[in-house]
């Protein structure tokens, strides 16, 4: 039944809001720096910090391994908890230094889940973090489960908001084919989602697409 709701869920969203183009980046290595900018912060001030990092011609692990800390953190100032997050970027830019002499896309030619461990050793970098890089910047095929997830399929009853990362990120695996283009696409429908209809208050639910009875399922 979840198999099915999902595959309908995916369908609806598809048929409504058309191919949704994320994650912005212009570079695998953009993309993981926006990863952990945008923890507990909206996208614009994400942009308005790699803005600035592009304007200083730091938006490379270079650059940010050779900067100081302070230097980082004001670049980076209109994520939000700046600090913190200069740490977390110094920490993932020490990884892809060590790990792949600076080139983030040799990250594509390592064993998946042998990776994602390794990311999830890195000071700050959670699941979300860490699967939002596998999937944008390394092309893995890992579904990222964030709050707009956790809110549409509980309100949809098919997990509880209280389940785990694992128990989210497992239905979908098992639901659907291990594919990057369909959980990138997918995942970006479902923030579409929330953003739009599906908010933590005063849920447009009557306009959503989600909200009639048609039932839309993708080929098996």
């Amino acid at each position: 039944m979840a198999k099915e709701k999902l595959k309908s869920i995916y369908a609806k969203l598809f048929d409504s809001f058309g191919p949704q183009h994320w994650w912005p980046g212009d570079t695998p290595f953009e993309v993981a720096v926006g990863a952990v900018l945008t923890q507990n912060t909206n996208w614009g001030n994400v942009e308005k910090a790699i803005a600035n990092l592009k304007k200083a011609n730091a938006l490379c692990p270079v650059a940010i391994d050779r900067m100081s800390p302070p230097r980082l953190a004001e670049l980076i100032r209109p994520s939000g908890y700046y600090n913190v997050k200069a740490g977390r970027l110094k920490a993932l830019v020490a990884f892809i230094m060590r790990e792949y002499h600076g080139n983030i896309e040799r990250m594509r030619n390592g064993d998946p889940e042998k990776l994602r461990r390794k990311l999830l050793e890195i000071n700050g970098i959670g699941q979300e973090t860490a699967d939002s890089i596998l999937l944008y910047a390394a092309g893995m095929p890992f579904f990222v489960i964030d709050a707009y997830t956790k809110r549409m399929l509980s309100r949809h009853g098919i997990l509880s908001a209280d389940a785990e990362y694992e128990d989210f990120q497992g239905l979908f695996h098992r639901s659907l084919a291990r594919s990057v283009p369909l959980y990138n696409e997918y995942h970006a429908l479902i923030v579409k989602t929330g953003k739009t209809f599906c908010r933590p208050r005063d849920p447009l639910c009557g306009d959503c697409p989600l909200s009639g009875k048609e039932v839309f399922l993708l080929p098996a």
